[in-house]
């Protein structure tokens, strides 16, 4: 610990576990010995054990794995979690990374790049909040939409799925939540295109609910009303484009010191057993 700034580490690791008062586990909470490779969520297992294997396997922690939209009653290691003021229970970890912590290198200028917004998504019909975008501007000439699953709802948005390289050839990314966070946020935040999206309503080790608004990301109103606005406003502000870009690859860049995300990932860890009463606190300065 004593590599890095003390006062950043405490910051993140209390971000993501709020466990600041002691708690008892429930009996039926299983010790790390019985976490078992399963079918489903494979790369959760893989993930977790990364750094679980550095603590005693009597030790005993919940997971929950998947896409979590609620807070859980039992203290639990999640992938995500809703932005709401009581977090307490619901402790991030670095799950599921092979797909939610993608970055890329854009060589491409920003200024060389067309001037619209270009989106591929599943567009499920449970997912209103997508449907509804897509119904408003798929026809759009700032717009290039597309759905990449098949359905019989809507199969005029049918397109193929596309790599990241042909979307940097757009100004602006549509980073719209599926069901909980948008998987492509991080890599669209390391370019030098512009990630475009309403304010989050989950968030996972990337922290979304610390991006601000026009500083990291193009945000637009809650019912996408105002999009046509923003984005004619950006077109012609390179300026602003440019700096929204900067602050953006800076914020990334927080998360690509490889060894100090290992420590922050133990040390989340170490406090969930320390706050449950299996550990003695070790760590006084941050927790």
């Amino acid at each position: 610990m004593e590599r890095y700034n003390l006062e950043y580490i405490k910051y993140r690791v209390n971000y993501y576990n709020k466990l600041n008062e002691p708690i008892s586990l429930p009996e039926k909470v299983k010790p790390l010995s019985e976490l078992k490779l399963k079918k489903y969520h494979k790369t959760y297992y893989f993930d977790s054990q990364e750094f679980c294997r550095y603590f005693h396997p009597d030790l005993r922690i919940k997971f929950k794995f998947g896409d979590i939209t609620k807070i859980p009653k039992t203290p639990s290691i999640v992938k995500s979690r809703p932005i709401t003021t009581q977090q307490d229970s619901a402790i991030l970890f670095k799950l599921n990374k092979v797909r939610h912590f993608t970055f890329t290198k854009d060589s491409k200028p920003f200024e060389s790049k067309k001037d619209k917004l270009i989106g591929r998504a599943h567009v499920q019909k449970k997912q209103t909040h997508r449907v509804r975008f897509y119904e408003m501007y798929f026809n759009h000439p700032l717009c290039n939409l597309g759905q990449i699953n098949k359905n019989n709802t809507n199969p005029e948005w049918v397109k193929k799925k596309i790599s990241i390289e042909k979307h940097l050839k757009y100004k602006f990314i549509l980073c719209l939540e599926g069901v909980d966070v948008a998987s492509n946020l991080k890599w669209v935040m390391s370019s030098n295109s512009i990630a475009v999206m309403p304010k989050p309503k989950y968030e996972t080790w990337f922290m979304e609910n610390t991006l601000k608004p026009n500083y990291h990301y193009i945000e637009i109103k809650e019912d996408y009303s105002n999009l046509e606005e923003k984005l004619n406003y950006y077109i012609h502000n390179t300026n602003a484009c440019l700096k929204i870009i900067k602050n953006a690859n800076a914020y990334v860049n927080q998360f690509k010191n490889l060894k100090r995300e290992r420590l922050i990932s133990l040390l989340v860890l170490e406090k969930y057993f320390v706050q449950t009463n299996q550990l003695p606190k070790r760590n006084h300065l941050l927790y």
